[in-house]
């Protein structure tokens, strides 16, 4: 039975990483390039703290603890692969958050391009700028860390994985905290 779950967990692990993979993929994907007068814009300040949050994740390596001491194979393999699951869904979490952000920075960018049609902003964008400005500003706001969480659990269950043994939210935050 233990080794049946310990496979469950092995393929969790791969499942996680691939997630967190490709969310840094669809993130690096979402680079533009700041026009140097328009770099303190709201928009563009998001999506470069994004890119640079991306960036530290990256940077960041696991660093695995010693197994426990006297406990047999199968106890050690258990204990391994659940903190390798607490720390790759904790990654996941960041990745995802960060995605989420970047890409409502980006929607913001497509918006204000479309309303200023290659000109400076102005006076005449005035109030569709504004406008751009508050739904950014709105979409930020609901990216919390419960919404993150509850939206790759459902893409988890949508995708039938098998999550009996992911970690809370509060686990995540503590991991994230502790892993600076």
């Amino acid at each position: 039975m233990a080794d049946g779950l310990n496979q469950a967990r092995a393929l969790r692990v791969a499942e996680l990483m691939n997630d967190y993979r490709t969310l840094l993929v669809h993130i690096n994907q979402l680079n533009v390039s700041i026009p140097p007068a328009d770099q303190a814009e709201e928009g563009y300040r998001v999506l470069k703290e994004c890119l640079a949050a991306a960036n530290a994740l990256m940077a960041s390596s696991y660093s695995p603890s010693p197994p426990p001491a006297n406990v047999s194979s199968d106890e050690a393999e258990k204990a391994q692969l659940r903190r390798v699951i607490l720390d790759g869904s904790a990654r996941r979490f960041q990745a995802h958050r960060i995605y989420l952000r970047a890409a409502a920075a980006k929607r913001w960018i497509i918006h204000r391009d479309r309303i200023l049609r290659g000109q400076r902003p102005g006076p005449q964008h005035a109030s569709p700028m504004k406008a751009v400005s508050n739904t950014l500003r709105q979409e930020l706001a609901q990216i919390s860390n419960q919404h993150v969480v509850a939206d790759l659990r459902a893409a988890d269950a949508r995708a039938g994985h098998w999550l009996a043994e992911d970690p809370s939210l509060d686990a995540i935050l503590s991991w994230i905290r502790s892993h600076p």
